[in-house]
């Protein structure tokens, strides 16, 4: 994805807010919004804001998962599975 066509002053999002909400939403990017030509803030509709979130919540616990074998805190899965069906008879 590429950001130059999607930078503006921060003039523009004061004068157009309406209009920039309405493109955020259709063509959901994110805007680069720049104050006296210094890129300062992105903004983004809220369903990719969301998306964004859950996707590094998923990450996160991805890592935690391989931090956790790295670990060797692991338990096979044959004995995860007669544990349970152990679990499951004794109902």
């Amino acid at each position: 994805m590429r950001y130059s066509a999607q930078v503006k002053p921060i003039s523009y999002l004061k004068a157009n807010a309406a209009e920039v909400l309405a493109r955020l939403t259709a063509e959901r990017e994110p805007l680069v919004i720049t104050q006296n030509g210094e890129a300062k803030a992105v903004i983004q509709d809220v369903a990719s804001y969301e998306e964004t979130q859950q996707t590094l919540a998923l990450l996160k616990i991805l890592a935690l998962g391989q931090a956790e074998i790295d670990a060797g805190h692991v338990t096979p899965a044959s004995r995860v599975v007669a544990r349970l069906r152990a679990k499951r008879a004794t109902r």
